[in-house]
């Protein structure tokens, strides 16, 4: 199609929740991240949902759009430079595939869904810069260990830390590439680096794997100069990045990870970040922003009511605080961090197997979600540690988390599970709900991996658990009326 001078290059039709493209040919005069503004209006029916667009180097510019209805879509480019003004077109919207259930959102008080009504239960990793070193080998070895793993969420960063020297980031140099510590250039971007970033995206969305995307973290110290940046120039991220990356629907946005440990920053910076999010998506992705020692604090207390947050990402040791961070604020706990399984010789990366498992299982029964990390650099053939840069999965809970997440996903929604800890009790007694009973009892064995129903019939009241002085043990209590 041809208007308004410029030639449409898009396809015809996309499946529900992905994204639909369109690129168009314009000026690399000047400096097109700051000076064009190019976006979209798409209708259906009496639906519009605007679309920004980025440019995309080499005289490009695109954008990406998300449907969520099915059917034709028609839309209309708007800009400040005339080629790229008024361009139209439109599209069919397919309805999604069998492995294709929409992005996640909240579903309730401490539950995800996805948009299809699909029930969602985040088992998130860390690998906060497996993308960075333009490793081709070793991405793909990451990508064939989630494939293999439980995990269904991976926390990814989008800035270098100051022990880094990627050959790419964000930002070009002033006139030289790659960029020299303190010489970035924030009015750019670097579109390679981007779009090398949104294909393991993508790749994500292909295992069924939700990017957790870290915006901005603490760890710069002023090398790069990407922990310290103007407000001009973060938001300005902000806009380019979720332009790009918006319209796939296994993103989630993390404002920063251990904001309160980036002392350039301010409370109120922290909120006008998130704030510009939420304005910016189309979509409404999840949100959230992630603590060091310091809880998230909004209006002077320490809680996740910032309308801008939808759900609670939380850094703490013991996961039996969920409770009281679930009553605080009726949004959805994410322990993105409890501690890393491994040999580090610092305190959050040196948890045992076992130690790691216990905390999913506090945290799982309590009604949050726990995430997982490997430390086990010395290990691994490339030297990498999971956290960091990925590579292979070495550590003991990786099987007992996947254990877990098979029995929460086989759950019905009126399944409850008590969980013992660690302590060698030689039985507990298990008061059953009233309501759902009678109940079938089965004791779960969280680190050998094994469910053995209790003799008898169904139950009522209370119930005598036999435990022989074995630590790690659960039960599961299973509605006669569903079962």
């Amino acid at each position: 199609m041809d208007q308004a001078g410029a030639t449409v290059s898009a396809v015809d039709a996309v499946e529900r929740w992905d994204p639909f493209e369109l690129s168009l040919p314009g000026s690399a005069d000047g400096n097109p991240y700051q000076d064009v503004e190019f976006g979209a209006e798409f209708r259906h029916g009496h639906r519009v949902v605007r679309a920004d667009g980025f440019y995309d180097g080499d005289g490009t510019y695109r954008v990406r759009f998300m449907p969520d209805r099915t059917g034709p879509w028609t839309y209309t480019t708007r800009s400040n430079a005339p080629r790229l003004d008024g361009a139209e077109g439109r599209f069919h919207c397919l309805p999604a595939g069998p492995a294709n259930h929409g992005p996640v959102r909240v579903a309730g008080p401490r539950t995800f869904a996805h948009a299809d009504g699909t029930p969602y239960h985040p088992f998130g990793t860390t690998c906060y810069h497996w993308t960075h070193d333009e490793d081709e080998k070793l991405e793909e070895r990451t990508l064939r260990s989630l494939a293999d793993s439980p995990f269904n969420k991976v926390r990814m960063c989008l800035l270098p830390t100051r022990a880094m020297n990627p050959p790419r980031l964000p930002y070009p140099g002033h006139g030289q590439q790659p960029p020299a510590p303190g010489e970035l250039d924030t009015t750019r971007f670097d579109p390679e680096f981007f779009a090398r970033f949104e294909r393991r995206v993508r790749d994500l969305c292909g295992l069924g794997i939700e990017a957790d995307v870290i915006l901005f973290h603490p760890y710069d110290e002023g090398h790069w100069g990407v922990d310290d940046m103007s407000r001009e120039a973060d938001l300005a991220l902000v806009r380019y990045t979720v332009a790009r990356l918006a319209a796939y629907r296994n993103v989630w946005w993390s404002i920063a990870n251990e904001y309160d440990f980036n002392k350039a920053k301010t409370l109120d910076d922290w909120h006008h970040i998130g704030r510009h999010v939420q304005r910016l998506d189309p979509y409404q992705h999840l949100r959230s922003i992630h603590n060091g020692t310091r809880m998230y604090e909004y209006e002077s207390v320490f809680d996740f009511r910032a309308p801008w947050t939808t759900h609670q990402s939380v850094q703490h040791w013991d996961a039996s605080f969920a409770p009281e961070w679930l009553d605080r604020v009726p949004k959805p706990v994410v322990l993105d961090e409890i501690g890393y399984e491994g040999i580090l010789g610092r305190r959050w990366g040196n948890l045992t197997g076992q130690a790691l498992l216990r905390q999913f299982w506090h945290g799982m029964t309590a009604g949050a979600y726990v995430g997982h990390g490997e430390c086990y650099p010395e290990e691994d053939p490339d030297g990498a540690a999971w956290i960091s840069r990925g590579g292979r999965l070495q550590g003991e809970a990786v099987p007992r988390v996947a254990f877990l997440r098979r029995l929460w996903e086989q759950a019905a929604p009126e399944d409850r599970f008590v969980y013992f800890g660690d302590r060698r009790h030689p039985h507990r007694d298990v008061e059953l709900p009233e309501a759902g009973g009678p109940w079938r009892v089965d004791l779960i064995d969280t680190w050998n991996m094994t469910v053995t129903p209790l003799s008898g019939p169904p139950r009522t009241g209370r119930v005598r658990v036999p435990l022989d002085h074995r630590p790690d043990l659960a039960v599961r209590l299973t509605s006669s009326r569903t079962a």
